[in-house]
Parts: C-alpha cells; sequence; structure tokens
C-alpha cells in the first residue's frame, strides 16, 4: 500500500471536478473574458464581503503580490518567525518588494496585537525600517495547522488602525480553520485589506489560489501578476475546478481533522515520540525521543510505503488529505503502533 501524507497538495481531481473542469466555458482571462474564471472571482469575493477577487496559478504569488501592494521598499512587515511568506516563498518579500521582515515568536505561528505592538518601528525615527504591513497566517502551516480566535485578529486590526499599518491575511488553509469554528467568511472580509486562499490544499484542486481586497487593491494586483508573469490565458478550466469544490468539498475537511486527530492519539502512545504538538486541523508535526534519527524513521516509513516530511530540528509532519482513504488510515495507525 501506498500513502502519501507529504503534503494536502498532492491530491488529484475527484471525478466530479473534472467533469466541471471539462464542461466549462472558457475564454482569454488575460482579457478578462474567460467566464469561469470571472465566476470564480465572483463567488469567492462575495463569499467574504470583499470587493473584488484576482485568480492566481499559486498561493505564493498571491501573498507576493499582496505584499507589494501595501509596502514600498525600505519597509518592513512584521510576521510570525514560523510564517509561510518568510520561510517558504523564496525570499520573494525582499527580491520582489525590497521589504524586510521583523519576525515575532508567537504560539504556534500565532502572533498577538501586543506583541505586534512591542515591534512597530516609530515612523519618524528614520534609522529604522518603515513598519507598513502586519501578515498573519491561518492556519498555520509550520504551525501545526493552528487557528487565530478571532478576538486577537480584530484586536490587531485595532491596532493597524491606530498605526496607519495594513493587514493582510495568508489564508490557505482558512478553509480548515472555518471547519472548525464555523465563524463567517463575511467577518473576515471586514477585518483584513487583502486575504489570500489556497484552492489547491485542502480542497483538492490542481492548480489555483485568490487574492481577495478592495477594487483598487484588486487593480494594483492585476499589473503585478502580469509583472510577475502570472497571467494565463484559458484559466476556467482551473477556475471551474474551485467552484466545484466550493459546492462539494468543503465540509470533507472534517474528515481530515477527524483522521489527524486520531493519529495524534496514536502518536501519544508511542515509546519513541518525545513530543507531539496539539492537533488543531489537518496537520501533525511531532518528534522523536532520539533527535537525530527522524531520517531513518522517514526511511522506515518509506519501506512500509508511507511518506511523511521533515520539517528540520528533530520535527516531523504528516498531512491528512482527501484523498487519504479510510483503508489507508487504518494501515498506517497500525504502522504507527507497530514501530514501537
Amino acid at each position: 500500500m501506498n500513502v502519501n501524507l507529504i503534503s494536502d497538495t498532492v491530491t488529484k481531481p475527484s471525478k466530479g471536478m473534472l467533469e466541471a473542469m471539462f464542461a466549462a466555458q472558457v475564454g482569454d482571462d488575460v482579457f478578462k473574458e474567460d467566464p469561469a474564471v470571472n465566476a470564480l472571482e465572483d463567488e469567492i469575493a462575495t463569499l467574504f464581503g470583499m470587493e473584488s477577487a484576482l485568480f492566481f496559478p499559486s498561493g505564493t504569488m498571491a501573498n507576493q503580490t499582496a505584499i507589494k501592494i501595501h509596502t514600498q521598499p525600505g519597509e518592513q512587515l512584521i510576521c510570525d518567525h514560523y510564517a509561510h511568506v518568510y520561510n517558504y516563498e523564496g525570499g520573494g518579500v525582499s527580491f520582489n518588494s525590497g521589504v524586510s521582515c521583523r519576525l515575532i515568536e508567537g504560539d504556534r505561528g500565532r502572533i498577538t496585537a501586543s506583541q505586534i505592538a512591542a515591534c512597530i518601528n516609530p515612523p519618524d525615527f528614520y534609522h529604522s525600517p518603515k513598519t507598513t504591513l502586519v501578515c498573519l497566517e491561518n492556519t498555520t502551516n509550520k504551525g501545526g495547522g493552528a487557528f487565530y480566535d478571532f478576538n486577537e485578529i480584530l484586536s490587531i486590526r485595532e491596532l493597524c488602525d491606530t498605526h496607519q499599518l495594513s493587514l493582510h491575511l495568508d489564508g490557505a488553509r482558512l478553509w480548515n480553520a472555518l471547519e472548525e469554528t464555523h465563524e463567517n467568511p463575511e467577518d473576515y472580509g471586514k477585518v483584513f485589506d487583502t486575504l489570500s486562499l489556497c484552492l489547491s490544499k485542502g480542497l483538492g484542486c490542481p492548480v489555483g489560489s485568490l487574492l481577495l481586497g478592495s477594487k483598487e487593491h484588486i487593480n494594483n494586483a492585476i499589473r503585478i501578476r502580469k509583472v510577475f508573469g502570472g497571467g494565463m490565458r484559458q484559466a476556467g478550466y482551473l477556475a471551474a475546478a474551485g467552484s466545484y469544490a466550493l459546492k462539494h468539498h468543503r465540509k470533507e475537511l472534517n474528515e481530515d481533522h477527524r483522521k489527524a486527530k486520531e493519529i495524534e492519539a496514536v502518536l501519544l502512545t508511542c515509546d519513541y515520540v518525545d513530543k507531539v504538538e496539539p492537533v488543531s486541523t489537518n496537520i501533525i508535526i511531532f518528534s522523536l525521543n532520539s533527535p537525530n534519527s527522524e531520517m531513518d524513521f522517514i526511511s522506515k516509513m518509506k519501506q512500509k510505503g508511507i511518506d511523511l516530511i521533515a520539517l528540520g530540528k528533530g520535527k516531523l509532519r504528516i498531512v491528512t488529505h482527501r484523498d487519504y482513504t479510510q483503508k489507508q488510515h487504518d494501515y498506517v495507525l497500525t504502522t504507527l503502533t507497530k514501530m514501537n
């Protein structure tokens, strides 16, 4: 049996999704004439109560576009030290926007208003970079799928208003958070200046992310996307997958969360495991008693047909997803138990 738990990006389109893609009415999206892309953008913008949305080939490009919208070269953004925009976007913050990152050591990738307040540089002190942007991530990737208390987000919004800072959300796995919290997407639309959403993770689409914001921000984003090489032609085949996923795949995220929590429960009983970080959604991060044995453990699991990934510093990661079946799940639970 082969089980890929490296990421929730390894999924294949479902039969219904493929049928929707083949049936899509398409045009040239660079000229904004692709009806399937326009429909998806309108649907997502309406769902979050925001003025406009723009389809992107990747979440990284959507985040990097948002950062460029909100900053000027030489300025600084504030984010957690686990943030995807800092760790996993190829240094794009500095390369694309000429911006530095002020890092905060938060709680599993989540930062607080008080921590942010302590890191805002005085605007009249020209020796330090001007702070102009705060970036949050929900759920947190490197933080193990943790999600924010929305009241903390409201406090951060109030702080940003006081200091005239923009607020961007890397919501690559926000869909997972919404299934757990049952919050209204429109509340997020009211709080964030821009917000990125991924379709190719938990929702199972082959490609695609969106950036949401005001009409002015999205008009700017169209130009930046072009500069980054992100303009696509008949992208409606991809957008149709997103529209299908919104209707049929969101609730299935709860199955991913259930399986992740069951893996957590088994790992907590294993003698070879030193620590399991609390599982909130579909990501499990754990470490072994022997700190230098993670690659050996990965190799042994691979021999049994199970793929997972190392995060460095002794941490291992498992990510559940819609293509991870109950039969595979039972096999993984049994295998982890027998590794004792």
